[in-house]
């Protein structure tokens, strides 16, 4: 593979010092053109014969270990392998802004990008400046836990894959639960009070109609509500976070029209897309259901029965008024994040034209991360970098690298290491007590490139609690009115392509985003709906779905030669 340094310029430090080799900048070593460097296997045998070097680069929570080594993962991974990792390591909060000033910089780079979580754009920019080299040889050579992966799920590789057959970046995979039943096929969650309701001798609403006839009754009966369970401040029917991710209540509207609803927000980059049963790529929100839909939801707001504040309050906001129980109705990933998990239940999908959830897009995959780790243009052994890297992907590795270990010296431990019902090796999710799973995931795990498939639950590992209710909750609420039959993959584009979507989705996903707020609080007219079409067809709608549709069909069509 010839150099791609120069074709474009990043920043005069990359083309100036990296076109031929570092040794003109203050540095020692080559840079690697992109070809195959192969090693002798004997070589790659862990522990290795003698202790080698290797440089890395990884992110860190605020308020935990802030050296990688001293972390009970690495040390273990260490002693196992004989390599020793030179770390540079930034704090979370400080990582978007110092991994692309390293980037740019021959002289910072490191061998490696353990939580490199690069953008589909970036993977692609930093790989025709020959910051990155291509995996897939080193993935089949030297990786065989990722291969087995790859050969077992051929979608993930081809997944990883761009246009011209390179793989730049190792992936992080979650499977928790598959296809319909997947945690990730619903995000906004939407939950109901049912101290509320039983209080008020209520019943779980089915439809729109008895949806806001109980929202209606707990704004009617405020102060009975305020009086028998003892709440300081105002009663609020229902609140959220409008356009914002999981937080937003759009999934209230899914029963309208034929039941598209707009699952595809903010936290899925804000496309607005679904795949029809006759794999057609559609825009959602120009669907008449979504038009019906946001023409009840200010109904709603026109009752009083939406926080006024769910336009504009934030997150701690958000959860401030939640946790002082002033809601019967909200909406988040986990009900748990904004009240508790005693005094609510999910809130069933709702029919109105039909009965229908369309699942997040990708879903069906599960938690996928495309640019999670990436091998760079000045490591001398790659061969060597991914074989210490497919450690991670090892099936007692991955859990421990995602939540956390065992055996710490620390209070709590995420895992307990006991056996499977065949008397092997198993993580066993121990208990927390009253430490918050979040913290010590935080304080114990590293990340970075890793797999867990559901086969590996009660075999390598157990299911994580707050995961397994979560998974309950889907398969008896939501996984029953999912009649959708596809999602939209999670598709690698060309630079070209990438730069083009990108530059059609800035001003669509405005235009949407802010047409949904507004109508939502002042209602619209059919003429303004009119307008709205027109508005983003001239953004270029048309073409924003063609290019979606040129790559669903690329997809289809590989994964017929794969099977």
């Amino acid at each position: 593979m010839k150099s791609r340094y120069g074709k474009r310029i990043v920043a005069a430090a990359l083309v100036a010092c990296m076109a031929f080799s570092l040794a003109g900048c203050g540095g020692k070593r080559k840079i690697n053109d992109g070809t195959f460097r192969p090693v002798d296997e004997a070589e790659l045998a862990f522990p290795l014969k003698e202790k080698a070097d290797i440089t890395g680069m990884i992110s860190y929570p605020a308020n935990t270990e802030s050296e990688p080594n001293k972390r009970t993962i690495f040390k273990r991974l260490q002693e196992a392998t004989n390599v020793e990792v030179k770390w540079t390591a930034i704090q979370s909060d400080q990582w978007a802004d110092k991994i692309s000033l390293n980037m740019s910089d021959p002289n910072k780079l490191t061998d490696f990008i353990f939580s490199a979580d690069f953008t589909d754009s970036n993977l692609l920019k930093y790989a025709e400046y020959g910051a990155i080299i291509p995996l897939e040889e080193y993935i089949d050579a030297y990786m065989p836990n990722l291969k087995s992966v790859f050969d077992k799920y051929p979608e993930y590789r081809m997944m990883c894959t761009d246009v011209n057959g390179h793989i730049w970046a190792l992936p992080w995979i979650e499977q928790l639960g598959s296809d319909k039943t997947a945690i990730q096929s619903v995000g906004n969650m939407s939950f109901i009070n049912k101290k509320w309701l039983d209080f008020l001798g209520l019943e779980v609403p089915k439809t729109v109609e008895e949806f806001e006839n109980v929202l209606i009754s707990f704004r009617d009966n405020a102060a009975k509500l305020q009086s028998e369970f003892g709440i300081d401040g105002s009663i609020i029917p229902m609140s959220c976070m409008i356009n914002k991710g999981n937080e937003d209540l759009g999934i209230l509207i899914n029963g309208f029209g034929e039941g598209y609803g707009d699952v595809d927000k903010d936290v899925n980059n804000g496309r607005h897309i679904v795949v029809t049963d006759d794999q057609k790529v559609i825009c959602c929100a120009v669907q008449e259901g979504y038009k019906k839909g946001i023409e009840w939801l200010h109904k709603l707001y026109e009752e009083k029965l939406i926080d006024p504040e769910a336009f504009t309050q934030e997150w701690a906001t958000y959860v401030s008024k939640g946790k002082s129980g002033r809601y019967g109705v909200c909406f988040s990933w986990d009900v748990g994040n904004i009240d508790n998990l005693t005094d609510w239940v999910p809130l069933p999908v709702l029919t109105a034209d039909t009965r229908n959830l369309t699942p997040e897009n990708g879903s069906f995959t599960s938690g996928f991360n495309r640019g999670r780790c990436v091998v760079t243009s000045v490591a001398e052994n790659p061969a060597l970098i991914c074989a210490w890297m497919d450690q991670m992907y090892a099936p007692l590795q991955s859990p421990q690298n995602n939540w956390g270990t065992y055996g710490e010296d620390d209070d709590f431990d995420i895992f307990e290491m006991g056996k499977n019902a065949d008397g092997e090796a198993m993580l066993k999710h121990a208990p927390l007590g009253d430490a918050s799973p979040v913290e010590v995931r935080e304080a114990e795990a590293v990340g970075g490139p890793l797999a867990i498939l559901d086969e590996y639950y009660d075999v390598y590992v157990t299911c994580p609690d707050d995961a397994k209710y979560r998974l309950d909750w889907i398969k008896e609420y939501y996984t029953p009115d999912m009649h959708n039959q596809y999602v939209y993959p999670n598709i690698f584009m060309s630079r070209d392509d990438t730069e083009k979507f990108s530059n059609l989705q800035a001003d669509i996903h405005k235009e949407i985003k802010a047409k949904k707020a507004d109508w939502i609080m002042n209602g619209f007219t059919d003429a303004d709906w009119e307008k709205y079409l027109e508005k983003l067809e001239a953004y270029g709608l048309s073409e924003y779905l063609e290019l979606f549709q040129k790559y669903l069909d690329s997809y289809n069509a590989s994964m017929a030669e794969n099977k």
